[in-house]
């Protein structure tokens, strides 16, 4: 093959456009939604069945692509994914959207494994290191770049944009493989494992089907039961044929292996804990603190450039540090991260930039060196399997977080719903003011609820209409029962006395609204900012329980 650096640079850009469309999309649903005026649920089949299909369908194609031809399979990738993301730009309705996202997935899970191997296995195993770093960085900067591109892009562009972005660096690549590519290449002479692809596309469909849809469907509803089912029975009979046939579609020899069984393992877990933040934080910025998209993008920006400067420099390392030391050291700090988004202030942007550089060079640690370890020594068909593999296990990762984090936080806003609606109730009946105006206060608390407002409390709640109405409500009271003796002058002081007495009235009224608005703001957003942050405060543990899996590693690389 000829031009290594034009297909080193290619396979760097389809990774890239392949794992920034798992999450780019995220950060402009609402606008998505707005625009084609469909329901949030019904929308978000368009982001789930690019994640089903890829993580589904990776594995069998790049089989596929050894029997017909790995570099001829990946240009018609290539051709899919523009095809893909042209009808997504130009969609007018949802269903055209969900095609278009299909046919993206499609190319995708073809352009992702091949871009691995390709890249790989242009160079010697002893000078790949470089080549395994650089396509490792670009996977972890696109799966954290997704929201802030998506922001930028939407925000300047319109929510087409996230797509329209695909389509010169796709033809870029295009080119450039045309120029680079030999197309006289060896083909696999290996029987095909028809059952263990349709065993594990049923397996990785299902699975990936229960994790984003469960929260829609219910996670005890008959249809993620079944699911189940089938996701137990397929994996039982999946890790049977593989290890009966000849061929495997998933060497079980990979798992023999302690640095990819080690990966694999870190690749769920690193990818898992990144996205949580990286899909939930912008959510809490723009909903609670009323920032743009863009600004919320750019707030988490940090932990993409800590990934590109960390990833390299960790790989570079692996070999004098050994992967235990790297691996522990990454986890470590991600843990340190969730731990700061839960003790520090929020509206305190250098806090949040330097929490977000923190979770940056955690991930960061770890992504350069375990896509080198996921390689391992392995070459040929094992190698290809490797990077399948990894590919998968990248989305599992991405989609458990959506899963758990998303689910999580739809739960926590609930309750947090549930418990200020009650503590709404108990604070306005508590003051002593009209109903009417009890009734406002009500209204207007309700509305507001789930976003924070800087606007300051209105001193006033009574307009001066309803002032007058009120003085000379109780003006009639008082003059009702006066002897006929009374003169003007002697009415126009009662009117005096009595309009000064409502005017205190109503000023210790005031008051009394003002303080208990206070309460219920102050009370709703610690409700709602911890329906947020209690997700990482209770993920915790887990986190730090994921530093000890360094455990999994040798303490030293073989050479």
């Amino acid at each position: 093959m000829k031009n290594k650096i034009l297909v080193i640079i290619s396979m760097c850009i389809s990774i890239f456009l392949c794992m920034l469309d798992t999450t780019v999309m995220n950060i402009a649903l609402p606008a998505i939604q707005t625009d084609l005026k469909v329901s949030l649920t019904n929308l978000s089949w368009a982001l789930n069945i690019y994640t089903i299909l890829f993580a589904s369908l990776t594995i069998p194609l790049s089989k596929f692509a050894e029997k017909v031809g790995i570099n001829l399979v990946y240009i018609i990738g290539l051709v899919i994914f523009f095809i893909g993301s042209s009808i997504s730009a130009i969609s007018p309705n949802l269903v055209i959207l969900i095609l278009g996202r299909g046919i993206q997935s499609l190319g995708a899970a073809i352009l992702f494994p091949l871009s691995m191997t390709i890249g790989i296995n242009i160079v010697k195993v002893n000078a790949r290191k470089k080549v395994i770093a650089a396509l490792g960085i670009t996977q972890g900067l696109a799966a954290a770049l997704g929201p802030t591109i998506g922001g930028i892009l939407t925000q300047f562009g319109g929510w087409h944009a996230i797509f329209t972005i695909n389509l010169p660096f796709t033809i870029v690549t295009f080119l450039f493989c045309l120029l680079s590519f030999n197309f006289h290449e060896s083909k696999s002479a290996e029987q095909n494992d028809y059952l263990g692809s349709i065993l594990g596309i049923i397996l990785l469909f299902s699975l990936t089907l229960i994790l984003t849809q469960g929260r829609n469907w219910g996670w005890q509803s008959s249809i993620i039961l079944w699911l189940s089912i089938v996701v137990i029975i397929s994996s039982l009979l999946f890790i049977v044929v593989e290890y009966r046939v000849s061929a495997p579609m998933i060497p079980l020899e990979l798992f023999k292996n302690k640095e990819f069984t080690g990966s694999a393992i870190a690749i769920i877990l690193s990818n898992l804990f990144l996205v949580a933040v990286t899909v939930i934080l912008p959510t809490y910025f723009t909903h609670m603190q009323q920032k743009s998209e863009l600004e919320a993008a750019l707030l988490i920006t940090p932990i993409t450039g800590m990934i590109f400067i960390m990833s390299p420099i960790s790989a570079m390392l692996l070999e004098k540090l050994g992967p235990r030391v790297i691996i522990f050291s990454g986890f470590l700090l991600m843990t340190i991260s969730y731990y700061l988004f839960t003790h520090i202030n929020m509206y305190n942007t250098l806090m949040v930039l330097i929490t977000c550089m923190i979770l940056g060079i955690g991930y960061g640690i770890i992504a350069g060196p375990i896509t080198v370890l996921a390689a391992s020594n392995f070459q040929g068909y094992l190698l290809t399997a490797s990077q399948s593999v990894s590919g998968v296990l990248r989305q599992v990762g991405v989609s458990l977080a959506v899963a758990i984090f998303l689910t999580g936080l739809y739960g926590n806003l609930a309750t947090a719903k549930k418990n200020s609606i009650t503590y709404i109730n108990y604070q306005v009946n508590t003051l002593n003011v009209p109903r009417v105006q009890r009734l406002k206060i009500k209204q207007k608390s309700l509305k507001g609820l789930g976003t924070h407002s800087s606007q300051a409390t209105p001193k006033n709640h009574f307009s001066k209409d309803t002032i007058k109405k009120i003085i000379n409500k109780e003006y009639e009271k008082q003059i009702t029962n006066l002897p006929n003796t009374v003169n003007n002058d002697q009415k126009k002081q009662i009117y005096l006395i009595v309009k000064s007495r409502v005017n205190i009235k109503l000023k210790k009224q005031n008051s009394e609204i003002n303080s208990a608005i206070e309460k219920i703001k102050n009370y709703a957003n610690r409700q709602y900012s911890n329906a947020f942050f209690n997700l990482y405060k209770y993920s915790l543990p887990f986190l730090a329980i994921t530093c000890f899996t360094f455990l999994l590693f040798p303490s030293k690389r073989k050479n």
